[in-house]
């Protein structure tokens, strides 16, 4: 009978949580919490949706101009740092490699005999020299394959490689505050040689040749260091001035040389130096493909491709679906590395980088 009374005297809690768990005093604010999140209150919420097996590209109907056309413009992005590979973060790989999903676009729209004309939506700074050469490329084979008009219409910026891959576009429209041009090759080659001696750090290299080690950045750069990769950027940029010659047959060489020195120009000074061929909005680069493809007075459909789960409201919302890793904003500070950092060699770029 004592020990039932003592029993009944004891307050006895109402979780119970072992010493390895924690001290009983987390009970209360753990089932607050639990409270608020099943009363809805709580800022979280979870959705819980099917995630498709097939991963191959999605079309999303941005503009439908009539319930009973079945033609179509495509809309294709060419967005952010153009790379043949996937973007490199200090959190790990994140997103698609930009080449690929590119081709693979180019791909849906022209096996899709409704698709009638493209409108490539450029917003980007450039990025690697191949990387930019690939997707002009492919671009051009695009047209030579399906005869599809092309027309290239520049966002916020389209510099450099951006710019280099507009020049396979049959036309060239950029918004009023566009930032364009920056047409030439740019290589960064960091030497940390003195921080390292400065610190009585030091590397032995080993080389089978003299050049072997071009570009370390454990030595200074040697005079035939930087011959030879000066002849690479001259080499490179000869091709870039090809490019831009056979984009814009009408302007003239010298003038050219005299554009390509590296600067960029806003949209009114690029129209005025030949570089574009007008000025106007994203739906005027529509309607100029619609004007290209024939299609005047018809109704169209403006479609994107992406990924399944990927919500594409209008016009200007990005094709490409967020991966896991990059599908939450976990920080406010950009944590992307440039590409001089993020590779252990030199990289030669078709970039505008006034950053760096």
């Amino acid at each position: 009978m004592m020990e039932l009374a003592n029993l009944r005297r004891t307050p006895q809690p109402i979780l119970n949580i072992c010493e390895k768990c924690g001290p009983r005093r987390l009970v209360l604010p753990m089932l607050i919490a639990v409270a608020v999140l099943i009363g809805g209150c709580g800022p979280t919420s979870f959705l819980i949706t099917p995630v498709p097996a097939d991963r191959e590209l999605d079309e999303s109907v941005l503009i439908r101009e009539s319930a009973w056309t079945s033609t179509r413009i495509a809309l294709i992005d060419v967005d952010g740092v153009l790379a043949n590979s996937r973007p490199t973060s200090l959190v790990g790989t994140t997103g698609e490699n930009p080449v690929s999903l590119f081709k693979e676009k180019l791909d849906r729209a022209a096996s899709d005999k409704r698709v009638k004309a493209i409108v490539l939506r450029i917003n980007s700074p450039g990025g690697t020299v191949t990387a930019s050469d690939l997707m002009y490329t492919e671009l051009m084979r695009f047209k030579q394959r399906t005869g599809k008009p092309v027309v290239a219409c520049m966002l916020d910026v389209a510099a450099s490689g951006g710019y280099y891959v507009a020049c396979a576009a049959d036309t060239i429209i950029a918004h009023p505050t566009t930032v364009t041009g920056s047409i030439g090759v740019i290589m960064m080659a960091p030497n940390i040689s003195d921080t390292l001696s400065r610190i009585g750090a030091y590397v032995h290299i080993f080389k089978s040749g003299e050049m072997k080690d071009a570009g370390s950045p454990f030595r200074e750069m040697a005079p035939a260091d930087r011959e030879l990769f000066q002849k690479l950027i001259d080499d490179m940029y000869a091709r870039f001035l090809a490019v831009v010659a056979a984009g814009r047959p009408d302007l003239p060489e010298q003038r050219l040389r005299e554009l390509a020195d590296g600067r960029v120009f806003l949209a009114p000074d690029a129209l005025e130096n030949g570089l574009i061929d007008s000025i106007g909005t994203l739906e005027d680069a529509i309607g100029e493909a619609k004007g290209r493809a024939g299609l005047v007075d018809a109704n169209v459909l403006v479609v994107e491709y992406a990924r399944p789960l990927a919500h594409r409201p209008n016009v200007y919302a990005r094709a490409d679906a967020p991966t896991p890793a990059a599908g939450s904003q976990i920080n406010l500070v950009n944590v992307e590395l440039p590409p001089w950092l993020a590779h252990s060699t030199p990289q030669m770029l078709y970039m505008w980088a006034p950053g760096w």
